[in-house]
């Protein structure tokens, strides 16, 4: 059984999607949910699911020997990023190496890096007059959203979209591909 942890900061969809997919797997399960927001509509989410949830401050991610003990203490293989918006310390990418992944709302390179997430992502697109956007998933590495991509996926922007529009379009290809992404790069796992 390989087990995952989920890192969330905001409401949690993706990791409640990540979560359904994999509660029937023998091969699979989502182990822990942690986050750096005590507020995170992701807690109550990981509650109704009965996943424990760990909320740590930004200073315990900082200086992650106590987080590392909490994911060897959960026998987290792989560590999946879900609307995370705390850059990953080092210690925690060598800790796991090649085995922390992320979903970007956008197609990297383009529109990536520190404060492009969520509607501010969009709006980017939007105002840049892209004929396409999508979801890129990527492995992590120091610096926001330029770990190797995994896989990527594309929607068509229209006209008339805005980027609350364009926000569920790429919901829509997050909910479809991320799990099942996550789920290949498992398998491939020793």
């Amino acid at each position: 059984m390989k087990r995952l942890a989920i890192f969330a900061s905001g409401s949690g969809t993706n990791a409640e999607n990540i979560a359904l997919h994999f509660r029937a797997s023998q091969n699979i399960a989502v182990s822990i949910i942690i986050t750096n927001n005590p507020e995170a509509g992701v807690i109550d989410r990981a509650k109704k699911l009965q996943i424990p949830v760990v909320v740590l401050s930004k200073k315990e991610f900082t200086e992650p020997s106590n987080l590392i003990a909490i994911l060897k203490e959960h026998k987290i293989d792989v560590i999946i990023l879900a609307g995370f918006l705390l850059l990953v310390p080092i210690a925690l990418i060598e800790e796991y190496k090649d085995k922390i992944i992320n979903i970007h709302p956008a197609l990297l390179p383009l529109f990536g890096g520190k404060g492009f997430y969520g509607a501010n992502v969009h709006k980017k697109v939007i105002e840049t007059k892209s004929l396409i956007s999508g979801i890129t998933i990527h492995h992590v590495n120091e610096f926001f959203d330029e770990g190797e991509i995994i896989f990527q996926a594309a929607c068509h922007i229209a006209k008339d979209d805005t980027p609350e529009t364009l926000a569920g379009k790429i919901h829509g290809l997050e909910k479809m591909y991320f799990p099942v992404v996550i789920e290949k790069f498992v398998q491939q796992l020793p």
